[in-house]
Formats: C-alpha cells, structure tokens, sequence
C-alpha cells in the first residue's frame, strides 16, 4: 500500500483542497496520514475523516514586528525535528502541501529524507511559507494562470484548486430547516472565513434592518464573534462555523458575500454563486485576496469591493445590484472552463514518485 502524508493549516483554507483529494487517495488504495499543528483547525477537520492526525510545534513567520518572531524560529526548528522523526517512522512515498505555516518543517523533513513533494499555491503571488519550501518542492501547483510566472520553470503546474464534491449536492430544504427560514425571500450568505472577520461582521450587522426587508441572511461569523444579541431575529441565522451542512447552505444560498481566499472563491465559481468579494485589507496582509478579488473581477466572477470603502450605503446598494444581476455573473462562472483538479494532482501525485 502506497502511503502518503498530506499538511497544511492555520485556517480553513489550508485544509479543505486536502480533504478534497482524500476520496481519491483512497479510491486508489492510499494510506493516507496527516502532519499538523498541535491545536490547529486542521485537527478537529481532519479527525472527523478518521484519517490518522500528527501534531507538531509550529511558529508563524511574519513580515512585522513582533516579540514572537525572537521564539517561533525554536518553534519552527522544533516541529522540523517533529516532522523528521515522523517521516522515519511513517515512511511515506510521497508528501502533499496545502501550505501554511505547519508545513514548512514537513516539506523540509520530507527533503531531508529524500521522499517527493508536491505543494499547492492557491493564491496569484506565492505566500512566505511557499515561498520558503519551493525549492524542495518536485512540483508546485497554481489556481491562476498570472502565478506561473512567479514559479520555477518545469515545477509549476496549472492545477485550479480540488474542490470538495459534495459541495455540488446541497438540499435547500434542509438549509431552510436548519436556519428556520421560509421561501418566500432569497437568501444571503455572509462567509468571512474560518476565523471570521470583524469588519465584515459589524457592517453585515450594522445593515441588518434594511436587509431583512428584502433577504434572509445566513452569518457564518467565525469562532467566538456570535452576537447573541440577534439570536432568534426572523430572517438571520449565525454560525461560527459550519461543516456538514455547507452543503446544503450553499444549495440555499442565491448569492454570496465573502473574503477572497483563493479557495474559497473557486468553490463560489465551481457552484456558479455571483458573489460580492471582499478582500483582506492589505493593510492586514500581503494583498494576496485582493489580488485573487480583482481577477475573478476581471473575468465577470465576481464584485468587489474593498474594505477601505465598506460603509453601510455602499454595501446596500452593492448587494442589491448584484442581486439584480445576478443571471450575468452566473452566465460567465458558466462559460468558465474549470479544470479537472484533483485528478490532475492526483497523477502528479503519482508521477513524482516514479522519476
């Protein structure tokens, strides 16, 4: 039996293009194992899979200052001797990237033995930790065509982004169960990613009353930033996060309003969701979803609008034109030519093994 390990965490989106590929692995009769942080999301989302999780010590690089960036590189030399007494113990044909910060000392350690990587960039620009573990890296997979550019040539591959197929079989009645909502209003989805987003949160709350009068709205706010204040308020339903049921939400949903992650928004393409995008401020980050934003902006995916410029007006008027739109933003998801993701990494998968 071939065995493989895959990593990646920190949030969200660092794990669900691995829990994407999972069935597959498994079809072709992979022992799959997973090497994360200690007490990351990646856990308790891996766990339920039943798919055997390794935690190790991780330490964040960061490009501001902080007094954590005098301790997480022990934090970071830790996990990667974690990582390499893992690698000797497990013996895996080959390792899968999602990136994140966790993944740094397990590529490194995977180098080290002289077992095969393959990592995955979902966002236009490489992050710091790609950045740092693609020359060990056999191949490095892309979502959108402008990275390759910023990739090696002969690694870089075109890939898109795995997305998890049963997104695609919702069931509406069961959304509408579980948020108590009727059908007589279309229905908002609010999503600002697995930690949540604060500004997002305050301007959806903020614009509720309004709202209310023309949409029923779904909140998935983020860990600990439920407003129980609004808790039974006809017409909104909050979650901090939700799993199962993502299904079923986005089956509901008529259009959507989130943060630009890479993968994120390739799931709103791939279930032809027009979408209202707004992007971490790069202010907060390195301007990779902005970036992500104004490309699927560019081939008619999406609207965006930029955090600087969120107001209570703005986004009221934005929401309604996009919903007045809405036929055109579907039409051009439609026409899109979305590649078969996991099947190609799955042969890339198969093919760094055998050189």
């Amino acid at each position: 039996m071939k065995k493989i390990i895959l990593t990646g965490g920190g949030t969200a989106g660092h794990v669900t293009p691995n829990i994407a590929l999972i069935p597959r692995l498994k079809e072709a009769g992979y022992d799959i194992q997973y090497i994360g942080s200690y007490n990351g999301i990646e856990r308790d989302l891996i766990e339920s899979f039943n798919i055997p999780y390794h935690g190790i010590s991780s330490g964040k690089l960061r490009r501001y200052f902080s007094w954590q960036n005098f301790s997480d590189p022990f934090r970071v030399i830790k996990g990667f001797r974690e990582a390499l007494s893992l690698m000797k113990q497990l013996k895996p044909d080959v390792v899968f990237s999602k990136g994140g910060f966790v993944s740094v000392p397990v590529v490194l350690a995977a180098k080290r033995c002289k077992i095969p990587t393959i990592i995955h960039e979902s966002d236009m620009t490489p992050g710091l930790a790609n950045k740092i573990v693609i020359p060990s890296a056999k191949k490095v997979c892309c979502n959108f065509p402008e990275t390759l550019k910023y990739l090696p040539e002969g690694k870089a591959v075109l890939t898109g982004s795995p997305i998890r197929q049963e997104l695609l079989s919702g069931n509406k009645i069961a959304a509408m169960d579980l948020c108590g909502f009727s059908a007589d209003k279309p229905v908002i989805l609010v999503i600002g990613g697995s930690l949540g987003s604060v500004v997002l949160n305050n301007a959806v709350r903020e614009s509720l009353p309004e709202l209310l009068k023309d949409f029923q709205i779904i909140h998935l706010c983020g860990k600990g930033k439920l407003d129980s204040s609004l808790d039974g308020l006809k017409g909104y339903a909050q979650f901090e996060y939700i799993k199962d049921e993502l299904k079923d939400i986005f089956a509901l949903s008529d259009i959507v309003i989130s943060r630009a992650g890479a993968n994120a928004i390739c799931e709103l393409v791939a279930l032809r969701k027009p979408n209202l995008l707004i992007p971490l401020s790069a202010n907060a980050s390195r301007g990779d979803q902005i970036l992500n934003a104004r490309s699927f902006e560019r081939q008619g995916f999406s609207m965006v609008m930029e955090e600087e410029e969120l107001t209570k007006d703005r986004l009221l008027d934005t929401i309604h034109s996009l919903y007045k739109n809405r036929s055109s933003f579907m039409d051009a998801m439609r026409d899109s030519k979305q590649q078969d993701s996991i099947n190609t990494i799955f042969h890339l998968i198969e093919e760094v093994q055998t050189v």
